[in-house]
């Protein structure tokens, strides 16, 4: 997917503040969910919610003000709790401007791990 960098997403220098990053892994991997025909709001009335339990980046370069950035996700692990999301943020030249992983956790109502549900498990298994 494709972002623009908006003013508000900047620091004082006009560059993208660091943690925004996060958000934009959040963006993809929403719209990756999205794409596979989940719906976590769905899920979530069902009593299954994801929540972040590790999450790691690596900054390489700056993006700025107005700077259109391409944001990749994909599942790079899956198991019976857990889905691990790495993500790709680069400028539209191609430059590579961030790298992360996010680790989600399955929890039911009661807030304890829970088996990730059959068709989500399949529809992330298939990237």
């Amino acid at each position: 997917m494709q972002i623009r960098v908006y003013y508000e997403d900047t620091d004082c220098g006009n560059v993208v503040y660091y943690a925004n990053y996060l958000r934009f892994m959040e963006r993809s991997r929403t719209e990756y969910l999205r794409e596979r025909g989940i719906d976590l709001s769905h899920w979530q009335k069902k009593g299954f919610t994801f929540v972040v339990v590790e999450v790691h980046g690596k900054y390489h370069a700056s993006a700025q003000y107005n700077d259109l950035l391409d944001v990749v996700s994909c599942v790079t692990e899956l198991t019976r709790v857990s889905v691990v999301f790495e993500t790709a943020i680069s400028h539209s030249n191609g430059t590579l401007l961030f790298e992360g992983y996010v680790r989600l956790a399955c929890i039911s109502k009661n807030s304890k791990p829970t088996r990730i549900p059959g068709e989500i498990a399949s529809a992330l298994a298939t990237d």
